[in-house]
């Protein structure tokens, strides 16, 4: 008996028989295909995430590292001696709400200081404390004491404040000689970098007898030049020698962007304890001078004369006595009798009346300088003892 096997597509028997797949299945497993291909490629292929685990796993074992080295230890002695006198200062200025009359205080600034003595004097920068009239000091150990100030030099940009604080509070940072220093010296700068508060930095000193511009455009001279990192926030904090021992006061960076660019000074120590002893002592810094009132520079230069020029002479002065003549005005303001035109203190040449002040800072209180200057258009030249400034 023969048989005749159905050739509908649709018949059951049919792809039974043939193990054939329905058009409706294909694409499906197709896509099981795919997904099996994926799954296999992303765990077998290179850099994968292994999912295998191990329960028994435990920590290493530490090597142990032996002694530190001296240097380190150096330097971790340094800045353990040290830091409890730096300090961070903030400078606000105090207002008064027009609408409620409420006080508040605005922020103007912060930088760093340092314990100079026992009776709670810190030093710090001029340009830090310049835009504040009030003042807040907080310690290494985070106690904060509301400072008064004591007096400021402009010209060295440094300035003196004063807390109320435990005397067993207060360790001042130990005092140096910056006239002994030598390039490639180690040096260690502590400060207060973008507010992050007791951050050290190491360095050498780069070279010495530098000369920057204070904030008022007077000469710093001698100023020391090191690669330790120094930032904004750190102005005002110490700069050590490798004894411990203050160098010289960070105020400045040479940088194009504003950050630490390996060139930073350091007002030096030793101009540091003359100015600070004496804004303690007086109140201000007594410098030497001639005795006279320079006129004021913006007539100088319209004028369009060589040097400063002589407004008034104080009497009882070295200038009085010297023979040096002011400028005579008459109730008008007009002027009847030019005075004195000074060209040069000694050999220096001076133009104007912050060049005047910079010559003059070069010598002590009771020195005598010769004053070359002119007058009715002839260069003269008197010796006169100089005086405390007024």
């Amino acid at each position: 008996m023969s048989y005749i096997l159905p050739t509908d597509p649709d018949s059951r028997p049919l792809r039974h028989l043939a193990g054939g797949r329905s058009p409706m299945q294909w694409p499906t497993m197709l896509g099981v295909w795919v997904i099996v291909f994926v799954l296999v490629w992303t765990l077998l292929r290179p850099g994968a995430p292994r999912t295998s685990t191990n329960p028994a796993a435990e920590p290493r074992a530490v090597t142990p590292r032996g002694d530190l080295a001296a240097d380190e230890q150096a330097t971790i002695e340094i800045f353990r001696e040290a830091s409890p006198a730096v300090v961070h200062i903030t400078a606000s200025e105090v207002g008064r709400s027009l609408l409620d009359l409420n006080i508040f205080e605005i922020p103007r600034g912060t930088g760093t200081g340092f314990i100079y003595d026992r009776e709670g004097h810190v030093v710090t920068n001029f340009h830090v404390v310049q835009e504040g009239d009030r003042w807040t000091v907080t310690l290494a150990d985070q106690t904060q004491y509301q400072a008064s100030p004591v007096g400021v030099e402009p010209d060295k940009d440094l300035a003196v404040l004063k807390i109320d604080a435990p005397a067993e509070r207060l360790k001042p940072i130990a005092m140096g000689t910056s006239g002994d220093l030598l390039v490639g010296q180690k040096v260690f700068a502590i400060g207060n970098p973008f507010g992050l508060d007791q951050s050290l930095t190491t360095g050498v000193v780069s070279a010495l007898g530098r000369e920057i511009t204070s904030v008022n455009g007077r000469k710093i001279r001698d100023v020391i030049q090191t690669d330790a990192a120094i930032n904004p926030g750190n102005s005002g904090g110490p700069l050590l020698d490798s004894a411990g021992r203050l160098i010289g006061v960070n105020t400045q960076i040479a940088s194009p962007s504003g950050a630490n660019a390996g060139i930073g000074f350091a007002i030096p120590a030793d101009t540091v304890n003359a100015v600070v002893t004496d804004i303690i002592r007086y109140g201000y810094v007594k410098r030497p001078a001639l005795g006279i009132r320079p006129a004021d520079d913006r007539i100088i230069r319209r004028l369009g004369l060589p040097g400063p020029l002589v407004e008034s002479v104080y009497p009882g002065s070295g200038a009085e006595a010297a023979g040096l003549r002011g400028t005579v005005v008459d109730a008008r303001g007009y002027i009847q009798q030019l005075g004195d035109i000074i060209v040069a203190i000694n050999d220096a040449r001076v133009g104007n009346t912050i060049e005047l002040k910079d010559a003059l800072d070069l010598y002590k209180i009771g020195d005598e300088v010769r004053v070359s200057f002119i007058r009715d258009r002839a260069q003269r030249e008197v010796v006169v003892r100089l005086q405390t400034a007024n």
